[in-house]
């Protein structure tokens, strides 16, 4: 039955999750440009010096809480400052974004303890720039993974794209059990840097964005320590297209937001607490730590709050916001690598969650496996 227009569908109870599944030590991979948010202010002061209320914006760029991030590129080559057309920077952006997710693909198979053939499922996630054939068949060929191989290869995701793709690594293992499934995440933000945007949304995410990939193995029997996941969720934030977009024009990809997306993260914590009321079965689930998508300070204080977590606990998040900015959707890995160096008790509850644009909310709920 299709529900009208404005009201929300018939209620269904949720289906149970044929889980757990494990996963093992992020890889997480860098490129070598280092780039200080002082660099990027005074970028910024050179090219827009009327703009009006400048010294504003500078002062809410600062307030990201990005200290430094890594770019594929240098800051003024063409393709990221500079005026390169739309063709070399999206050929330049995806060269680069397959690059990363080799090196971390490669890193994940180490920590995991296995080769590219032992691999029987391979999901990925870019959405920075445009490929046919798109990051999947590159890692294929690339790390030499069977070419029986599954894949799911998705696109426009993403911030949600890490957390997305791990949701996606279970529905595979429950439908094949044994399975050994790679999840690789790539984007290459700098590619969004445009001198032509002069909005405070847009010199905000200068700043806020980074370049990175990062991977991980998903099996459902442990390889190693790590996060097992008994539970997924995803929710689509009714009638939220207006929070988060992105649009092509000839200059390039562009990241565009609007005032109401400030909210967006608050707005979905009513249907995640709902789910968190029933992921535990017969109890309410409460996560004693949690991989929170560092979208930015917002997200982070939104997620905190609702959650009822002190910055000291989300500490993984605040710090990866910090060194690399917004991964993304590389960047619940990279916060996921993290814990690993500074691991909760053993059997903890946690959970992983991140947000995207549409807008969206994916998490994973379970405990930490020593």
């Amino acid at each position: 039955m299709v529900a009208a227009a404005g009201r929300s569908p018939p209620h269904r109870p949720p289906v149970e999750d044929p889980l757990p599944a494990f996963v093992a030590r992020p890889a997480i991979a860098l490129p070598e440009h280092v780039v200080t948010t002082d660099e990027i202010c005074a970028d910024i002061q050179s090219h827009h010096g009327d703009l009006p209320r400048l010294a504003a914006t500078l002062r809410i760029v600062r307030a990201t809480g990005v200290s430094t991030r890594r770019f594929a590129r240098p800051l003024h080559s063409p393709t990221v400052s500079g005026d390169a057309p739309v063709r070399e920077r999206n050929r330049v952006a995806f060269d680069d974004a397959c690059r990363l997710a080799e090196e971390a693909a490669r890193g994940a198979l180490a920590h995991a303890g296995l080769e590219p053939s032992d691999i029987d499922c391979l999901v990925t996630s870019h959405s920075t720039s445009w490929a046919v054939p798109g990051l999947d068949v590159h890692l294929v060929q690339a790390l030499g993974l069977r070419p029986d191989v599954r894949r799911v290869p998705m696109a426009s995701l993403a911030c949600s794209g890490g957390a997305q793709g791990l949701v996606r690594a279970t529905d595979l293992l429950a439908a094949r059990p044994g399975s050994r499934c790679l999840v690789a995440v790539a984007e290459t933000f700098s590619a969004i840097y445009h001198q032509q945007d002069t909005s405070v949304e847009a010199m905000i995410y200068k700043v806020l964005f980074g370049d990175g990939a990062g991977a991980c193995v998903v099996t459902d029997e442990p390889l190693s320590p790590g996060l097992r996941i008994d539970s997924t969720w995803e929710y689509l934030l009714p009638y939220s297209r207006d929070r988060y977009w992105a649009h092509l024009d000839g200059s390039g990809f562009h990241f565009n937001s609007s005032r109401k997306a400030i909210e967006a993260a608050g707005e979905a914590m009513p249907a995640l607490k709902d789910w968190l009321a029933t992921a535990a079965g017969d109890r309410p689930f409460r996560p004693e730590w949690t991989v929170a998508h560092p979208g930015g300070p917002r997200i982070l204080d939104s997620v905190g709050e609702e959650l009822a977590m002190d910055r000291e606990r989300l500490r993984h998040s605040w710090d990866s916001l910090a060194a690399n900015g917004n991964l993304g959707g590389v960047a619940v890995l990279d916060v996921l690598a993290r814990t690993h160096a500074d691991p909760p008790p053993a059997d903890a509850p946690g959970l992983l969650l991140a947000f995207g644009p549409g807008f969206v909310a994916t998490a994973g709920a379970g405990a930490w496996h020593a």
